[in-house]
C-alpha cells in the first residue's frame, strides 16, 4: 500500500479547518493543520514529508495565503500548492506556477483529486 499523501491545511476558522482535515483523513491523506502563516511555516520546517499545502487566501496576520504560497514556492519548491478563497477573486497570475485555486464553497473531494493530480504531474 502506498504511503499516504501528507497535506498541510492552513485555515484560520477552526471548525472549517477541523472539517477539512477530517474529510481529507477519511480520503486517506495524512493531515497537518495550521491556523496562520506563522504556524504553517513552523510545520513546514518541522515536517519534511509535507507534499501539498492547501491554504485559504484571507488569513489573519502579516502574511496572507498568496504571500505564503509564494514563500513556500521559493523555500520548498517541490511542495504543491492549492489555494482557496471565498472573499476575493484570485488570478492565476497571483499564484506560483503549477498551483491550483478553488473558490468557496468547494468539495473536499475536488481538493483531494487536485492534490493527487499535482503530485502525479
Amino acid at each position: 500500500m502506498p504511503l499516504a499523501i501528507t497535506i498541510l491545511v492552513m485555515e484560520d476558522e477552526p471548525l472549517i479547518r477541523m472539517d477539512i482535515a477530517d474529510q481529507l483523513q477519511n480520503l486517506g491523506f495524512r493531515v497537518i493543520e495550521a491556523a496562520n502563516a506563522r504556524e504553517a511555516v513552523a510545520q513546514l520546517d518541522a515536517n519534511n514529508d509535507i507534499q501539498v499545502m492547501f491554504t485559504d487566501v484571507d488569513m489573519p496576520g502579516d502574511m496572507d495565503g498568496l504571500m505564503l504560497a509564494e514563500a513556500v514556492r521559493n523555500r520548498w519548491p517541490p511542495i504543491k500548492i492549492i489555494v482557496t478563497s471565498g472573499l476575493r477573486g484570485v488570478l492565476l497570475s497571483d499564484m506560483p506556477n503549477g498551483s491550483r485555486c478553488f473558490g468557496k464553497p468547494y468539495k473536499v473531494s475536488d481538493i483531494a483529486d487536485a492534490a493527487r493530480e499535482l503530485l502525479a504531474a
